[in-house]
């Protein structure tokens, strides 16, 4: 749907200046033999990987998916046991596809960028193609190719076997970047060509149910708060004798000590029954106790 291009479209510009802020203000090659495949390693793959768990962690799909994994196979027989587990995983693809637009994202736009890639890859190019340093030995020649990324510590009579080095591995990162982007543009477009041919749907039966589903959810979120709010209404009422907001209030309660402490400090979700559970303390006091004690009158003339 339209907000789901937008969504994704925000992300990957937000991941793109990300990008462009964090390797202004952090990235700075070792330029040492054996510390920058590490370094550029990790500055392409580890902010991808926090960026993949975040996505996953942000889609209520995935706790809908996770808190729900009782229900998808508590009761389920042998006949419709392949569907659910169809189901699943066409719901963990979404989610995938939806937590994969950041760190794609940032590993494309790093690539295209060549610093990380150039880093971490530098003393590995064979520089004897270019005719540069031919007589030394292999740990010599790898501490030179090192120095690449940082100009100024490369020897003038090796500039420019090193532009020739920089201009090679920013090519080869380039190009495997537009590759990325390809072919998850094609993974993409596929996989939308897939679902929509093996949908039971037409495209107007699809767009009805996509209207529904969203309708559905803002209502029942809707719901939810007035339910919660009504609910939570019947304790506070209980505890202090009159309900928030009202106009004419004849008299207030004096929670004592013993209850005011009842209804402090943590606590975790409780559960009363097989189908029920105390949300709070003062949730749990109001199923159990009795609202006795002191009432104050209220003198509404000022």
């Amino acid at each position: 749907g339209k907000e789901v291009v937008i969504a994704n479209a925000i992300i990957a510009i937000l991941t793109i200046g990300g990008q462009q802020l964090f390797s202004f203000f952090t990235f700075s090659c070792p330029c040492h033999v054996g510390q920058n495949l590490i370094y550029g390693l990790a500055f392409l793959g580890v902010p991808a990987l926090i960026l993949l768990i975040v996505g996953y962690a942000l889609n209520n799909q995935t706790w809908r998916l996770v808190m729900g994994k009782r229900s998808h196979f508590g009761r389920v027989n042998s006949s419709n046991w392949l569907l659910k587990c169809k189901l699943v995983c066409f719901v963990l693809c979404s989610i995938t596809g939806r937590a994969l637009v950041a760190p794609v994202t940032w590993l494309a736009v790093t690539l295209i960028n060549g610093s990380y890639y150039i880093c971490a890859v530098s003393e590995y190019v064979p520089v004897s193609y270019y005719g540069a340093a031919p007589n030394v030995t292999a740990s010599e020649r790898s501490r030179i190719l090192a120095t690449f990324p940082c100009s100024q510590l490369v020897p003038p009579e090796l500039t420019r076997a090193r532009d020739e080095v920089i201009l090679l591995l920013r090519y080869q990162s380039q190009v495997a970047g537009w590759l990325l982007i390809a072919v998850v543009v094609i993974t993409v477009f596929l996989s939308y060509c897939l679902a929509s041919c093996f949908s039971p749907l037409s495209f107007l039966h699809f767009r009805y149910w996509s209207s529904y589903v969203h309708n559905e959810q803002e209502l029942f979120d809707e719901a939810t708060d007035q339910h919660s709010r009504l609910y939570a209404m019947q304790s506070v009422r209980k505890f202090f004798g009159f309900v928030p907001g009202s106009e004419h209030v004849k008299e207030i309660r004096i929670p004592s000590l013993k209850e005011w402490q009842a209804i402090s400090g943590l606590a975790f979700l409780k559960r009363v029954d097989e189908e029920h559970y105390d949300y709070s303390l003062l949730h749990d006091w109001a199923l159990k106790e009795r609202a006795s004690g002191k009432y104050l009158r209220i003198d509404e003339d000022p």
